[in-house]
């Protein structure tokens, strides 16, 4: 997926004495969910980095002739996970089981999707939302022959996930 960056130079605003914070949160708050943040900043913003990761942004940080820094901020959900055979998850059915798994520790996610996914019909679809990203869900699901697609929430708190039943296999 490609983002587009809409920038913010706080380099005026420092030079003329005016603390940038509240400029940058305004820019922040205002970015679709394909967009990120190109920050033009006269020194390295440290503090604005876990202000950005609470707020479910990751960043690149480059340092510029003169010593001024340009940091990317981009949205830690800008990419979509899938299993290889998803395809277009928008042409699938609605999802006719919802679960809030975020309060379970692992593996206990895990094992309560794939319980729950054996009493659906094969084509029926399931929506999860995990307190973190299952990376051990994933191979188990292609290996049953189930599709998924997911990503992390704009906090970047939970991942997100629909799961598409597939036929069992023998």
């Amino acid at each position: 997926m490609s983002l587009a960056y809409k920038e913010l130079d706080v380099r005026p605003l420092l030079e003329a004495g005016v603390e940038p914070f509240v400029e940058i949160m305004t820019t922040v708050d205002r970015l679709g969910p394909k967009e990120g943040l190109r920050l033009l900043a006269p020194f390295k913003p440290q503090p604005l980095f876990s202000v950005m990761e609470r707020k479910g942004y990751l960043y690149e940080l480059t340092e510029l002739a003169g010593g001024d820094y340009e940091v990317r901020f981009f949205p830690k959900n800008a990419e979509v996970l899938t299993s290889g055979d998803a395809g277009d998850a928008d042409h699938w059915a609605e999802p006719s089981i919802e679960l809030d798994l975020t309060d379970l520790d692992p593996p206990q996610p895990m094992v309560k999707i794939l319980q729950t996914l054996e009493t659906m019909p094969p084509g029926s679809v399931l929506f999860a939302v995990l307190g973190r990203e299952p990376v051990f869900l994933f191979p188990e699901l292609v290996k049953r022959g189930h599709q998924w697609v997911g990503n992390h929430d704009k906090t970047g708190t939970a991942f997100r996930m629909m799961i598409r039943r597939g036929e069992a296999k023998p």
